[in-house]
């Protein structure tokens, strides 16, 4: 058994993860305790993800995150305006979240923002507006449809029968366009024969509290409206907001926040009022993902699967809305991690994010670099060289990890597969430092031992850790020879020496045929449970040529965790559970403990086609597309891993953000994935290793970026691929 190094412990980010129930092999990670916190220097905290645990961003965008809270109690949707006593954090399974950011508008189906939950315009983490009620001759229009009409946008429409003679007959139809820029289009047309005279009002309220606030309920009464301009305002110490009308309101109560209009209908006829919603003295919103200029590539598919033309389109879309831009540096932009608690940098997700999209360009990917490596901690001290990042749960059998250390090997990879993607050299060249940095980091913190445990007393060797250690010294390897930088020699003998300690100590036989283990314990004991971590195990990365990089598992042990992932203790048929069913601790619900994470699905969909275990990655694709058509194409961050059975749906998980940025980006990844791109273009070379079995029949990929060019590929239904669009000069490799 090969020991860990003792070393001290380089420091992490301040978490608020709650104490876990069960027992297991690290200290303070017990019944009834909290896993140790690390000692020295504290990184500067990031947001963590709500799934990860229970804690809340505001969509103020920032390289380096304020503090993060625990909510308590919220309200829940029977909660009266001004009333916050229920527990629990507000459902956001079945809301239709609209997201320019820094925008925000969130509702439910039936349209009406009735100060309940998470109703609302946001902007920067505020919450502008609560309440939007709309009556009509006396009464709320009945809901008929809502539905998303863009990532930012959504439709909803309502009827009412005002005539009584009608008969059975709607003769008014109300429709509500809302926009997360803090407009709202309210249309009514007369369906009828006869001339209308309707009496319109709107109801509006607001209490102005943070995101965090209204999660943990404490968001306070609603405030007392006063008459502006041609709508109403509201204000505290600290914030004030705005509702203007077009047209003007015949009459205006700031007592009751009510605007009134009397409307006209003649028969056929139509009528609009457009409410606009802005903090004071704001101008409109400008959204970084609706810039004129977008660094992410407006890439379409189409094939045989008529699934794979809305969800890459849906992802594209979720992507442009989730951008931010550095606000000390405006042309570096960088995705937040979701909507609508992660509206913020969290640095291990947005560089998985950029990592996956790099297909749609290497603009993203260059600017969450420039914007992680201005948080870069400097020296002396053992956390020189790392980036930020707080600690995540990580289910009952760990104690919670560390995605500082996460987000430290995913910097050099990153930019070492942005260069296989055509990153200018002196782009390149600018970030090279900071990955130096971070290798430099890898190779003093495991000094003269072989794995990389967990920045805390007595933590874990945990095998995804291992997987991205091994990963970042190979690429990073790559990268510094490239430009003739020292150390390469030394990461790749540390990671030959890693993958023969590896093979002899994280594998476990057992009568099934042996499996990963998911750590090693302080005392050298693996931790056998079998999670949908080890998927980072098939994730080696790009190195020149289009080869994959090896991996810490021989071609044997690759092929059984194909076929331990494609077991129904593993897939859900919509997915890959978090945890196999057969584990202690299984929950279909648990975040970390059964639910089906869409970016692990899509790392093993990848990884196992790369590693030729096409039968078990055709399965997981199949499932996940499954799943993306009863979410309306908009994959969620997780959802419940109930297995699927005939005429059966996906469970929503009540918390999850949706869109997510990894998820969104998890779409790029898997359809680039069948076409097999391997991109090398500082030798001008693009190679293709399809998916042969062709799982989803004929499909094309267009408008793809390689070489900072478009780029285009079709599969047909024979698992052949044919480059249809390129940059000049790419050659297709062998």
């Amino acid at each position: 058994m090969h020991q860990q190094p003792s070393q001290s412990s380089p420091p992490s980010a301040a978490r608020e993860d709650p104490p876990r129930s069960s027992r297991g092999p690290f200290p303070g990670h017990g019944a009834g305790s909290a896993a140790p916190e690390p000692t020295g220097r504290p990184l500067p905290p990031a947001p963590a993800s709500l799934s990860d645990s229970p804690s809340l961003l505001g969509n103020r965008p920032s390289p380096v995150p304020g503090r993060i809270r625990r909510p308590a109690a919220v309200p829940s949707a029977g909660t009266a305006p001004g009333s916050r006593s229920a527990p629990g954090l507000p459902p956001t399974h079945d809301a239709l979240i609209c997201v320019a950011l820094p925008g925000l508008a969130i509702s439910g189906e039936p349209g009406q923002l009735a100060g309940r939950g998470l109703d609302g315009f946001y902007r920067g983490g505020r919450r502008l507006l609560s309440r939007c009620q709309v009556r009509v001759a006396g009464r709320e229009p009945l809901p008929m449809q809502a539905r998303m009409t863009g990532a930012d946008s959504a439709r909803f429409v309502g009827t009412l029968r005002v005539t009584p003679v009608a008969g059975p007959d709607p003769d008014v139809v109300v429709e509500r366009a809302r926009h997360a820029d803090g407009t709202e289009r309210i249309t009514l047309r007369n369906t009828g024969l006869r001339p209308l005279r309707l009496p319109v009002e709107v109801a509006l309220g607001t209490d102005l509290a943070e995101l965090g606030a209204i999660a943990s309920g404490t968001a306070g009464p609603d405030l007392t409206a006063s008459v502006h301009d041609s709508g109403l305002r509201w204000a505290t110490a600290d914030a004030a907001a705005c509702v203007t009308a077009d047209p003007p309101p015949s009459d205006a109560l700031a007592s009751a926040g009510m605007l009134r209009w009397e409307v006209e209908l003649p028969p056929g006829g139509t009528a609009a009022v457009e409410l606009r919603v802005r903090p004071e003295g704001a101008g409109p919103l400008r959204a970084a993902g609706q810039a004129a200029t977008s660094p992410l590539a407006a890439a379409q598919a189409a094939g045989d699967d008529p699934r794979v033309a809305p969800l890459l389109h849906a992802a594209v879309a979720d992507l442009h809305a989730l951008l931010l831009r550095d606000p000390a540096h405006p042309s570096d932009t960088y995705l937040a991690a979701g909507a609508p608690w992660r509206c913020g940098m969290a640095p291990a997700e947005a560089l998985a994010a950029a990592r996956m999209a790099l297909p749609l360009g290497t603009r993203l990917a260059a600017g969450t670099l420039r914007t992680l490596a201005r948080t870069q901690l400097d020296g002396p001290g053992p956390g020189a060289g790392m980036i930020p990042g707080p600690r995540r749960d990580a289910g009952p059998h760990l104690p919670p990890g560390c995605t500082a250390t996460e987000a430290t090997l995913l910097f050099p990879v990153l930019l070492a597969e942005a260069r296989r993607w055509g990153l200018p050299e002196q782009e390149t060249r600018d970030l090279l430092p900071a990955a130096e940095h971070c290798l430099t980091w890898l190779r003093t913190t495991t000094g003269d031992g072989i794995y990389l445990p967990d920045p805390y007393p007595a933590g874990p060797v945990r095998c995804e850790t291992q997987a991205h250690a091994h990963r970042a010294a190979l690429l990073g390897a790559d990268l510094l020879d490239a430009f003739g930088r020292p150390g390469a020699t030394e990461l790749r003998q540390w990671a030959q020496n890693l993958r023969a300690a590896f093979r002899a100590d994280f594998w476990i036989e057992d009568r099934g045929g042996g499996r990963p283990a998911a750590a090693l314990a302080p005392d050298g004991r693996p931790v056998p449970h079998l999670s949908a971590t080890t998927v980072h195990l098939l994730d080696t990365g790009l190195l020149d040529a289009g080869r994959p990089a090896p991996g810490l598992l021989d071609k044997a042990s690759t092929e059984h965790l194909a076929r331990l992932l494609g077991t129904p203790a593993m897939d859900a048929g919509w997915g890959l559970r978090g945890l196999g069913t057969e584990e202690p601790g299984h929950n279909p619900f648990g975040h970390r403990t059964g639910a089906v994470r869409v970016q692990e699905t899509a790392l093993a969909v990848a990884g196992l086609a790369a590693a030729g275990c096409e039968k078990e990655a055709g399965g997981l694709l199949r499932g996940l597309l499954g799943a993306a058509e009863h979410f309306g194409h908009r994959l969620p961050e997780m959802f419940a891993g109930e297995q699927r059975s005939a005429g059966s749906a996906p469970l929503p998980h009540p918390a999850a953000c949706r869109p997510a940025a990894t998820s969104a980006a998890a779409v790029v990844l898997v359809l680039t994935a069948l076409a097999g791109v391997r991109p090398d273009v500082p030798a001008r070379t693009v190679t293709l290793r399809p998916v042969r079995s062709a799982p989803l029949g004929e499909l094309s990929l267009t408008g793809l970026r390689v070489a900072g060019a478009p780029f285009a590929v079709r599969i047909s239904r024979l698992g052949l691929a044919v480059v249809e669009e390129a940059a000049d000069g790419l050659q297709l490799g062998s």
